[in-house]
């Protein structure tokens, strides 16, 4: 791993999530997460405010070390208790049906393999858990959808693996989820950057 990516691209991270309008949008999902929660790419810990008294551990793992650094005082201030951990989405430490809330925001999109990762969420989470996201990734608009995967390859060595071009329902759903909820709507910004995808999904029986 060269030093670009080992200290500028977790800096960059955390100073773009650090957005004042993203804080609103974590203020709208991350509240809901109840009962032992799993924050996948927990990143420097900015969603780690808005955990409320429904939630009785959250169990945060990300692959970066300089990120978690940071999150560790986030850490310390938070409601409830929290358990930092550097870890992979696809090699999830838990076992089967132990969890009962999954939250991702803003993290599908830098998973270098995306269906493992979910696979492994719905496998930790319990029959009747919950998948909370946020994600940004492809546009219906086909001459924004274009750009998105124009400038895809020469974004992502840029922005920590991050893809503009992911269909983030679909992705959910292949993994044996149930999209329940789900809201799409444009933030503000450059539209190939702010396409999201908000929503709740279940792990499907069977």
């Amino acid at each position: 791993m060269g030093l670009y990516a080992r200290f500028v691209v977790p800096a960059l991270i955390d100073l773009a999530m650090r957005q004042g309008q993203l804080e609103e949008y974590r203020r709208q999902v991350v509240p809901a997460a109840r009962g032992r929660v799993l924050e996948i790419g927990v990143g420097s810990g900015l969603n780690l405010p808005f955990y409320g008294e429904a939630a009785e551990i959250v169990l945060a793992i990300d692959p970066s070390r300089p990120l978690l650094r940071k999150a560790v005082r986030r850490a310390e201030k938070a409601q409830v208790p929290i358990d930092l951990r550097e870890g992979s989405a696809t090699q999830i430490p838990f076992a089967d049906n132990s969890i009962d809330t999954v939250v991702m925001t803003w993290s599908l999109c830098s998973i270098a393999e995306p269906a493992p990762a979910l696979a492994e969420m719905r496998r930790v989470l319990k029959p009747q858990g919950a998948l909370l996201f946020i994600e940004h990734g492809l546009s219906p608009e086909p001459a924004v959808a274009r750009w998105q995967q124009r400038l895809t390859p020469f974004w992502r060595p840029l922005a920590g693996g991050c893809h503009l071009d992911r269909k983030i329902d679909r992705l959910i759903a292949d993994a044996g989820f149930r999209i329940a909820e789900l809201k799409n709507f444009y933030a503000a910004g450059p539209r190939p950057l702010t396409y999201f995808y908000e929503g709740r999904a279940e792990p499907v029986s069977g």
